[in-house]
């Protein structure tokens, strides 16, 4: 595995894999209009460039060698709280699930952490999807329970998770 960092060339294949993933992960809790909605909103090209031309946002692609195809993306947020970066999204294909690139991308954020001076990571999972295991699994724990209106009549129900550094 290994990860490669995103630029403006990477946003097609970004919003690919994004659509790939959403399609597996989210049917049976949101709407199939909820998921186009949030992928159109979250996803445009506008959006993800406006994230690449932050000095503190990156994306990273996550590239399995052997096969040589890319499985999933990472995008977080250095100095997103005093202290804190912001897992804003991770994602794999649903056929790379549980061949260890998840975990591979959050050690690979663990790493950074200590190089932005941040001590923890926090992210938001919605209620029903079962990566809130994964996350608990690689360290994590819920500290908050959130219900955010995205517009267009819809929500988002999710648990705030945190990771903390112990130093």
């Amino acid at each position: 595995m290994k990860l490669i960092e995103a630029t403006e060339k990477d946003i097609p294949l970004i919003q690919d894999l994004a659509r790939r993933s959403w399609e597996s992960a989210y049917v049976g809790i949101i709407s199939d209009e909820q998921i186009n909605y949030m992928l159109g909103e979250m996803y445009s090209t506008e959006e993800i460039s406006k994230h690449l031309e932050s000095p503190s946002y990156h994306y990273y692609l996550i590239l399995d060698e052997n096969n040589n195809s890319f499985e999933g993306f990472i995008g977080y947020e250095h100095g997103y709280e005093e202290g804190t970066t912001k897992l804003h999204r991770i994602y794999l294909v649903p056929e790379s699930k549980g061949k260890g690139f998840g975990k591979g991308a959050l050690d690979f954020l663990k790493q950074k952490l200590s190089e932005n001076n941040d001590s923890r990571i926090i992210l938001n999972v919605n209620k029903e999807n079962n990566a809130k295991k994964f996350y608990e699994s690689q360290g994590f724990r819920v500290y908050n329970e959130v219900v955010l209106d995205i517009g267009n009549g819809f929500v988002m129900d999710d648990y705030q998770m945190e990771y903390l550094i112990h130093i």
